[in-house]
């Protein structure tokens, strides 16, 4: 699981910095500063999980279990909300309105929570 897990967080980090790249250069001249702002917050937050995923491959004393159940949240929490946020911020640049699907936002940044409440509740079970 440590090995997938550390996989996963390369995979979402090379992801985060190729759009925090094209961002930055190719859409600051078609996004308003508003927009820009948002996607950059999409790329934020996916670094700040692979970043957490890589933490969380490198911790033995967390269950393998709690490991799959991190995975699994990380994955959909950044595929909801970050994706989602990619989606609304550069709405503007395509012929479908993604404002339809502002609802996962909130519920990809639920499942954000809820991973690093089981790295909590898993640490709290250990004895000192």
């Amino acid at each position: 699981m440590n090995k997938k897990l550390i996989t996963t967080a390369a995979i979402l980090g090379i992801i985060a910095i190729v759009l925090g790249a094209f961002g930055a250069h190719a859409l600051k001249n078609v996004l308003s500063v508003e927009e820009l702002a948002t996607f950059e917050t999409g790329v934020r937050y996916q670094m700040y999980h692979a970043l957490f995923l890589l933490c969380v491959g490198s911790i033995i004393s967390i269950s393998e279990k709690a490991k799959k159940n991190i995975h699994t949240l990380v994955i959909s929490g950044v595929v909801l909300f970050s994706g989602s946020i990619y989606a609304l911020a550069t709405n503007n640049l395509t012929s479908f309105n993604f404002k339809v699907i502002g609802f996962v936002t909130p519920i990809g940044g639920a499942l954000l929570i809820a991973a690093w409440a089981v790295l909590f509740y898993q640490n709290s079970k250990k004895k000192a």
